[in-house]
């Protein structure tokens, strides 16, 4: 478990499982607080994909400024390093704006990122890493799987429970660097500064977790989530691209394909969203920081905002942002 970073809260974040009702909460709390949103979402931030996502709409961007979306086209990787840096640049710039950084998402490798940096990467030939990429990208899950536990044992359980996306990165950072990506977690240096923050996480039973995600996908598909898939198909996007791996969009895909039926993709999406938001739970049950305000979401909305704004108040967080220098 990560130590917090120590000093005044220099972001507020709004985290926890699929379907816990954050997207409402950080609006609810912008009436309060000037904020500017933060998305900590690794789906969110690829263009093009709004409705699998369930990507906060044009009206609320409008009324609350909004960054970390559409940054990536599909076919790119959005790494939580990545993440790190764009975070610790927003957050620098929101600041000296006199506004509160309030990161929202559920992606928790994104979050620790920030609180708690990762190892610098390494710089490999750019070249060789796209045609690694791309013979990546067309292997079996399982052929990712067994090269994973091989060159990378004491990473392999995490790399196979994220999938492809995260069984490719272990695989090439171990053959382009000669090394494993754990000894580069364990040895190589941070490549920035963490940077304190309050954190806030939603907690909400599991029964009413699952009724929350099973009406989320049936909105998604009466809002044209199929059209959507379809549209990314026809740019040119494959099912093995790191964006088109998400829950939603490679069940849709195989139903545009002929490989099951609408209603049987449903059910897998609806089953796969469900264990994605366990491995959430257990994430954020060991590797969460000390001192996390936690608040229950099933209490009225009125009331979890007031909860966030007291926990801010008593941790610090000026009523704005403040002036400060920091990252370009």
């Amino acid at each position: 478990m990560p130590e917090r970073v120590p000093g005044p809260p220099r972001f507020l974040a709004l985290t926890g499982p699929t379907a816990s009702g954050k997207t409402e909460l950080s609006l609810a709390v912008a009436e309060h607080l000037p904020v500017e949103i933060i998305s900590m979402d690794s789906r969110q931030i690829y263009r093009g994909m709004d409705i699998g996502t369930d990507k906060v709409d044009a009206a609320a961007r409008a009324r609350v400024p909004h960054h970390g979306l559409d940054v990536a086209d599909p076919d790119e990787r959005y790494s939580a390093g990545r993440f790190a840096r764009d975070a610790r640049r927003w957050i620098a710039r929101i600041r000296r704006r006199g506004q509160v950084p309030l990161l929202v998402g559920g992606t928790g490798f994104f979050l620790r990122a920030v609180i708690d940096p990762i190892f610098e990467e390494p710089s490999p030939d750019p070249c060789r890493l796209d045609a690694l990429r791309r013979y990546l990208g067309r292997q079996p899950a399982n052929r990712l799987a067994r090269w994973t536990e091989r060159l990378d044992p004491s990473r392999a359980p995490i790399a196979l429970e994220g999938g492809p996306q995260r069984m490719s990165r272990t695989v090439e950072v171990a053959l382009l660097t000669g090394r494993p990506l754990s000894w580069w977690h364990r040895h190589a240096p941070a490549e920035g500064p963490g940077v304190p923050g309050l954190i806030v996480l939603l907690e909400i039973p599991r029964e009413e977790m699952d009724r929350r995600i099973d009406a989320r996908v049936d909105r998604m598909l009466e809002r044209g989530l199929v059209d959507e898939v379809r549209n990314l198909l026809m740019a040119g996007y494959g099912p093995g691209d790191p964006g088109m791996t998400g829950t939603g969009y490679r069940e849709v895909a195989r139903y545009l394909a002929g490989e099951m039926t609408l209603e049987e993709a449903a059910d897998r999406i609806r089953r796969d969203t469900r264990r994605y938001a366990r491995r959430q739970l257990t994430w954020f049950r060991h590797q969460l920081p000390e001192g996390v305000v936690r608040i229950d979401a099933t209490r009225p909305l009125s009331g979890q905002a007031e909860r966030v704004l007291q926990a801010w108040r008593k941790a610090g967080g000026s009523p704005t942002g403040g002036v400060e220098g920091g990252e370009e």
